[in-house]
């Protein structure tokens, strides 16, 4: 399997990675994928490289400052990644390559980039046969006053300290507290919410391509099923699926946050769901 790194350029002194994943079997079925926060591309790789076998090309981008992208001293946050890194990624696909349509896998904030960025640039829309969130939710983690003094104590402690550590939830990269500020906000306020102000939620029925949400009954804190389920619901497109995993519904595990699409159980029982989904609605259903 072949794994190439494409340097897109950022801006004048930063290029961010975009990895295509191919081998002898990948056609025109191109995917692009996206990871989220304090993550990189390899949280994306084992469900990149099930896709690639069974014939498709996969794109992984990696955020500024994450993985082989270049660091970015100043401020940026969700909504700065949605509008700057994923328009570079898009131009570069369709613009540059002829791609003609995509399908779209995310994990976690990689959903909420991708929400935002079609809102902004709804002319991409139309490109787009089919999406799948893993574990996506922007309003929904502060559930019960535990969560939510919990979320309200770490906004306070990063603010204080400048960031938050990845070690809290053994990831690979810091992220700073400006960046996490909006998803903090999102969570304690309820609503999903641009930094000038512009409400996202009722821009999100334009987005009128299926998609499939994926949510681990062990995600507690960061996704929560009912956070998950009401994002999925706030697109209101009947063909829309939420699909929660749980040992109780017959899965190998109740998975975490990272597990529900990088673990071995995930490659066995959750990836060929994602091929079917794909295959699905370029075939149609």
């Amino acid at each position: 399997m072949n794994h190439q790194r494409v340097d897109l350029a950022l801006d004048e002194n930063h290029n961010i990675a975009l990895w295509k994943v191919s081998d002898k079997k990948s056609d025109e079925r191109h995917v692009f994928l996206s990871h989220g926060t304090f993550s990189n591309r390899k949280v994306c790789m084992g469900i990149a490289e099930h896709l690639v076998k069974n014939g498709f090309t996969c794109w992984i981008l990696e955020w500024r400052s994450h993985g082989e992208s270049d660091s970015y001293k100043g401020k940026f946050n969700f909504e700065t990644v949605a509008k700057e890194e994923f328009l570079v990624g898009f131009n570069y696909l369709f613009n540059d390559l002829k791609i003609k349509s995509i399908d779209v896998v995310t994990h976690s904030g990689g959903g909420l980039c991708l929400t935002m960025f079609l809102i902004n640039n709804p002319n991409y829309i139309s490109k787009i046969n089919s999406a799948t969130f893993f574990a996506a939710q922007a309003t929904g983690a502060a559930v019960g006053a535990k969560n939510y003094w919990q979320i309200a104590l770490g906004r306070y402690v990063s603010w204080l300290v400048g960031y938050v550590p990845a070690s809290l939830v053994g990831s690979p990269h810091n992220e700073s507290h400006y960046f996490m500020r909006i998803w903090y906000d999102w969570s304690l306020s309820r609503e999903f919410r641009g930094e000038d102000g512009f409400h996202y939620t009722p821009k999100m029925p334009m987005i009128d391509f299926p998609i499939l949400a994926i949510n681990g009954a062990g995600d507690k804190n960061i996704a929560p099923r009912q956070g998950c389920k009401d994002f999925l619901d706030a697109f209101e497109n009947p063909k829309n699926k939420f699909l929660f995993c749980s040992i109780a519904g017959g899965y190998k595990e109740d998975y975490n946050h990272s597990r529900i699409i990088h673990s071995r159980n995930a490659q066995a029982e959750i990836y060929p769901k994602v091929l079917d989904w794909i295959n699905g609605w370029r075939g149609g259903f």
